[in-house]
């Protein structure tokens, strides 16, 4: 059984579509993508700069666009058995699924990326950092002690904390004991309750889509949880934003479902790197170039 991974935002590097644009059917799809959005995908992924990309409102249409077009490139037409997505991938994931179209996916990126924009700019100044390595009892009480979300629980040794800019300050200048703590380029706290302001935006666009039932397996982030209903998949991805990301629990879910293979769509490497020492002893392959495909489809064939 194979796993098919959506990475979430921190995940994007400058110029990352440029070797993608190479296949004409990815960039079919780009353009189509585009078109949907309104958003020059082609430009950002190629020549936009870091600083550019970094921008919630670029970051997220990007990254959902590059997990859709490189797994279409994988799977074609069919449905992998089990999907996930680690924050704004859980959009990808879902519409790999068959809970909405690649366009109604990317269409609520937008105004979520836009929604968390701004919930960020109206807060007092937040940011979120990761906490690599300690006793997770330990981090999380440390985290408690300076006011701050444990906002993405990945699991492998890493707490990613979120809240007041000070208080992660105060986290990078004294790390838990035998962990380091490297603060993320991002806009705020996401998955806390600074981005409370962003759910109802979110809401109200998603009232457009009539979301399908899916048959094969998708994970939510908030507790691993196999999710079936489409109404309760679109609730659960308008909620998450104001909610921690359970990467931990979903990668237990995928043990326990009997997971045996794994492909990470581009831009991949986070989510594989999380699964080698979560789910130690399963292969898996990282789509980061086209030259990644073969491996990724011999993968797919062997464990489908």
């Amino acid at each position: 059984m194979i796993a098919v991974l959506c990475p979430g935002q921190g995940a994007q590097t400058p110029g990352m579509l440029a070797p993608w644009l190479e296949i004409p059917s990815v960039a079919e799809r780009l353009a189509s993508l585009s078109e949907a959005t309104e958003v020059d995908l082609v430009r950002h992924g190629t020549r936009s700069d870091a600083d550019t990309i970094r921008d919630t409102a670029v970051a997220q249409p990007l990254l959902v666009a590059t997990a859709l077009v490189t797994a279409r490139e994988v799977l074609g037409a069919a449905f992998p058995a089990v999907t996930a997505g680690h924050s704004v991938g859980e959009f990808a994931a879902a519409a790999l699924a068959g809970a909405m179209t690649d366009e109604e996916a990317m269409q609520l990126v937008m105004v979520r990326g836009h929604a968390m924009a701004a919930a960020a700019a109206a807060a007092a100044p937040s940011s979120m950092a990761a906490v690599l390595g300690g006793d997770e009892g330990e981090v999380l009480a440390a985290l408690a002690a300076l006011g701050l979300t444990p906002a993405n629980v990945n699991g492998g040794g890493q707490v990613v904390a979120a809240g007041d800019k000070d208080a992660i300050d105060s986290l990078v200048a004294a790390p838990p004991a035998r962990s380091r703590v490297i603060e993320l380029q991002v806009a705020g706290a996401f998955h806390t309750a600074t981005m409370q302001p962003a759910v109802a935006e979110l809401a109200a666009a998603a009232s457009t889509i009539y979301p399908s039932d899916v048959a094969e397996v998708l994970l939510s982030n908030t507790d691993g949880a196999r999710v079936v209903r489409g109404d309760e998949i679109l609730s659960r991805l308008v909620s998450q934003i104001a909610c921690p990301v359970r990467w931990d629990l979903c990668q237990q879910s995928m043990l326990e479902l009997g997971v045996t293979a794994i492909i990470e769509v581009a831009p991949g490497g986070v989510l594989t790197g999380l699964a080698k020492r979560s789910m130690k002893g399963i292969p898996a392959v990282a789509l980061k170039s086209p030259e990644d495909l073969d491996a990724a489809r011999k993968l797919l064939e062997a464990h489908a």
